[in-house]
């Protein structure tokens, strides 16, 4: 009985490399036991002594998954996020893209987010101050929710930022396109003015805003 539990213990130590595909001439993909596990330079393939049908130790798969693979991970955020800022799902897409396993993404989003290097709510508000001018708060809403951000951050962010001032804003902005198009409301037909109503309603605008900006005497540019 004892040979056997000691037997079986050993079997759960040990996985076999079933798979080594290239990447490209650094990096490569490693199966275990027929399913993906992770990928690793060249060179530390030779470190670990991996080969296609072979076994893999414990010890070498705990080592590269509690320490390589982790450090990597940490490494390659901190390389993202020195050229310009990222939400934390866009670099979980990023960690997701260079084939990372779901945990140790995570474990190197925690990492950067507890020094303060990633922040979804300063992201939205630097976003919503650079944009306000020319896009719409559909737009801003919809562009904020695609790159992962809470629907609530975005909200607090642009009543923080907009607050009252809204109105005014889209008349600016509908201004924006109104010149940008070089429409003239006063000399423009009823069926010009109504397709420049469609035209801005599409792009979010309210119609009591439209309605009013339509009223005002625009110089054109």
């Amino acid at each position: 009985m004892v040979c056997r539990e000691q037997k079986i213990r050993e079997n759960r130590k040990r996985m076999t490399v079933t798979g080594i595909k290239e990447i490209n001439k650094s990096r490569m993909k490693i199966e275990l036991d027929g399913e993906f596990a992770f990928v690793l330079y060249r060179g530390e393939l030779a470190a670990y002594g991996i080969k296609e049908e072979q076994e893999l130790s414990e010890e070498s798969y705990r080592e590269i998954i509690t320490h390589v693979l982790p450090k990597r991970a940490k490494l390659r955020v901190m390389n993202l996020l020195k050229t310009r800022s990222y939400t934390a799902h866009q670099l979980r897409e990023k960690l997701r893209a260079g084939s990372y396993p779901e945990a140790i993404a995570e474990e190197a989003i925690r990492y950067v987010s507890s020094f303060g290097y990633i922040n979804d709510a300063q992201y939205a508000a630097d976003y919503i101050e650079y944009h306000k001018e020319q896009r719409t708060k559909t737009r801003i809403f919809m562009d904020l929710c695609k790159k992962g951000i809470e629907k609530s951050l975005i909200e607090e962010a642009w009543e923080n930022i907009i607050g009252e001032e809204r109105q005014e804003l889209e008349k600016k902005q509908i201004i924006y396109w109104i010149q940008k198009k070089h429409f003239l409301p006063e000399e423009a037909s009823p069926e010009e003015k109504q397709k420049m109503m469609s035209f801005l309603y599409r792009k979010g605008f309210s119609i009591e805003t439209i309605r009013s900006t339509l009223s005002l005497d625009i110089t054109p540019i």
